[in-house]
């Protein structure tokens, strides 16, 4: 580990006092020189870190970088050694883990971005994905053979896990629209793209990518006039909490889930955050779209929907929308 990695991982662990050189220096075994050089190169690459004379450095209450450091003070112990990756500007964070998938990387690994310049939504859909503003990051996961079948329900287990992580972190209530997308206030602030990539020779599942992003704290003015009423963000002011904080949560949350997707105890939860059971919808079908009334969510994922004929169809994937009565 670098001398400035480990310095920014003493900085933020101890963001409410100031660290002097002098103790920084003695507690990696350098010189106040190196511990200077570190800090500098530090701020140059954005970090908000105040030096007051006789007292030392500290991180600022707005510094709000991403950073693996930051991030693994956080994570539950099993998961402190996957590997973080972050990024200052990747095409998309998904096809950055299913390159390095590729290149024989391990599960666990996380990537994030501070911008993608080709954010993947659902349906080839591009995702907005400003600098700075959201966290973008993907998971990478290595199903065996006996939990491959289990490994649909990835995508359900991470609407709960954003949910959670953002109840607990922040006390906000988000809901989830069927299937994937999180919602605050009313407006979308969260969308997961999953992709699996099977083994030629034998058809089995070999890697699933679970992409993430969120608009943690993005301006309205700075949302594109035709997404704003559709578009929202987590913090709507000054939040005092680092993405750090929250990429951890979800990454906690999210491989704790994964272990135990079978038992599919996370649907009660995904239920319960439903803002669709309850109302009329309209989805896609083969044939058009139809209408039909949302009345339950099964063990699956599935949405079933009672049709304006009183038939029951369970979807599987597709798109909805809520009927404006």
């Amino acid at each position: 580990m670098s001398v400035k990695s480990e310095v920014l991982g003493l900085l933020e662990a101890n963001r409410d006092k100031s660290l002097s050189g002098q103790e920084l220096a003695e507690r990696l075994g350098v010189t106040r020189a190196a511990v200077w050089k570190a800090v500098n190169v530090l701020k140059k690459e954005g970090y908000h870190i105040q030096a007051v004379n006789n007292r030392g450095y500290c991180l600022t209450e707005d510094n709000d970088v991403l950073s693996a450091e930051g991030i693994r003070l956080n994570l539950n112990e099993a998961y402190k050694n996957n590997e973080i990756l972050v990024c200052k500007c990747v095409d998309s964070t998904n096809q950055e883990v299913k390159r390095r998938a590729l290149d024989g990387a391990g599960q666990g690994l996380v990537v994030l971005a501070e911008e993608q310049t080709a954010g993947k939504g659902r349906r080839g859909r591009s995702f907005y994905s400003p600098p700075g503003a959201g966290i973008y990051m993907s998971a990478l996961f290595r199903p065996t053979t006996e939990r491959a079948k289990d490994v649909v329900l990835i995508t359900t287990a991470a609407s709960v896990a954003v949910c959670r992580a953002i109840r607990n972190v922040l006390g906000e209530e988000p809901e989830i629209k069927w299937v994937n997308d999180v919602y605050l206030r009313g407006k979308k602030i969260c969308g997961i793209l999953t992709e699996a990539v099977s083994d030629f020779e034998s058809g089995r599942i070999d890697t699933v990518v679970v992409g993430i992003g969120i608009n943690y704290h993005i301006a309205e003015e700075d949302v594109p006039e035709e997404l704003r009423d559709i578009v929202g963000s987590v913090c709507t002011g000054e939040s005092s909490i680092p993405r750090n904080t929250l990429v951890a949560a979800v990454v906690n949350e999210l491989f704790d889930l994964y272990d135990g997707l079978s038992e599919k105890g996370f649907m009660e939860d995904y239920r319960r955050w439903s803002n669709v059971l309850g109302k009329e919808v309209r989805f896609s079908s083969g044939e058009g779209w139809e209408y039909g009334f949302a009345v339950d969510i099964d063990e699956d994922g599935g949405l079933v929907v009672r049709k304006e004929d009183g038939s029951e169809q369970t979807l599987r994937t597709g798109e909805i929308t809520l009927r404006v009565v």
